[in-house]
């Protein structure tokens, strides 16, 4: 449907006809005596009279067009419904220094820890139809970087833009947990998922995994952790090959403690399939009822009449240069 936001714009529309009102430029009459040789190349009065309707006619139409653009007009297309059950999830990923090592696989391809996520929270993002999506970036501090929202899009486009060591090197997962129970807090009716994926252990941030814990568990914070790396790993050396465990620093106990107290579980990644196991289990989760809501999308049409309008001036601009050519290239 065609609607009008600024609809009291079109009442505008009259008022180049206000000219009409100032006083008339009075005609000096045209020479009786004509010399051919020097009326060549000047227009009659009948050819500016053309000229002058088909100006006239030109700048009606920018007129019209500039005011209906000015009115904003928008297209209002079909009520959208929004499911009225869902979850809040918010997801913690460590963007810390460790996430760099290349211990993933991802469609036979060795990759970092970070695109190896990035590969499966994408597909988990686009499965998530109806539940508002939350996602917090954390290394040395954790920062928000989308609130839980509906727009899946966004949330995923935010998560594959995000980068290894953009905000530190060391791994605050107290300060991610804290900053997810602080979201939730305007949530009055809400699960209160928390997905954190990281591949280490505490090493920074205000308060520790122990006191996120507690608030976790005082504020009905359901939090699923996800231990991120391989269990073996080959590195060259002076001796040649050897083989390392690139996950020694991964602290799985407390990652174990922090989920099972606050009734969730503990996931261990060693590759991108095990880590897609978490889909099951969330899917698992009892949806809260909410409002059935309903949304109209709205698409923007004021620059096809505003594009018209400025078509239509340079069109206006270019007569008098296209009759000073004319003139020119009359033989005199």
């Amino acid at each position: 449907m065609l609607e009008f936001e600024w609809l009291w714009v079109l009442f505008l529309l009259p008022l180049p006809l206000l000219t009409l009102l100032l006083p008339s430029k009075k005609q000096s009459q045209e020479a009786a005596l004509r010399v051919p040789s020097l009326t060549t190349g000047i227009e009659t009065t009948s050819q500016r009279k053309g000229t002058n309707k088909l100006s006239l006619l030109l700048a009606t139409l920018a007129w019209i067009a500039l005011i209906v653009a000015t009115a904003r007009p928008q297209w209002l297309g079909d009520p959208v419904s929004i499911p009225a059950e869902g979850r809040d999830l918010m997801i913690a990923v460590d963007l810390s220094g460790s996430m760099k090592i290349d211990d993933m696989q991802v469609n036979g391809r060795q990759v970092d820890r970070l695109k190896m996520i990035k590969f499966v929270l994408s597909d988990f993002i686009k499965r998530r139809v109806g539940d508002r999506l939350g996602l917090i970036l954390f290394a040395d501090t954790a920062y928000l970087q989308a609130p839980l929202t509906y727009d899946r899009e966004t949330v995923e486009q935010l998560l594959n833009e995000s980068l290894i060591g953009l905000v530190g090197e060391q791994t605050a997962i107290g300060d991610a947990i804290g900053l997810a129970i602080k979201r939730f807090e305007a949530r009055k009716e809400s699960n209160k998922v928390l997905v954190l994926l990281t591949d280490g252990q505490n090493t920074a941030g205000n308060i520790t995994p122990e006191q996120a814990n507690e608030l976790a568990i005082n504020n009905g914070v359901t939090i699923y952790t996800i231990g991120v790396g391989a269990d073996k790993m080959l590195v060259q050396s002076f001796f040649g090959n050897r083989q390392v465990n690139p996950s020694q620093d991964l602290d799985e106990d407390m990652l174990t403690e922090i989920a099972t107290s606050t009734g969730g579980r503990y996931f261990r990644a060693r590759d991108a399939e095990s880590l897609k196991q978490i889909y099951a289990t969330l899917d698992k989760l009892e949806p809260i009822a909410r409002e059935s809501k309903q949304m109209r999308p709205l698409q923007a049409l004021y620059f096809y009449p505003l594009g018209l309008a400025l078509l239509i001036t340079v069109l206006m601009a270019m007569f008098p240069l296209m009759k000073l050519i004319r003139l020119r290239g009359t033989p005199q």
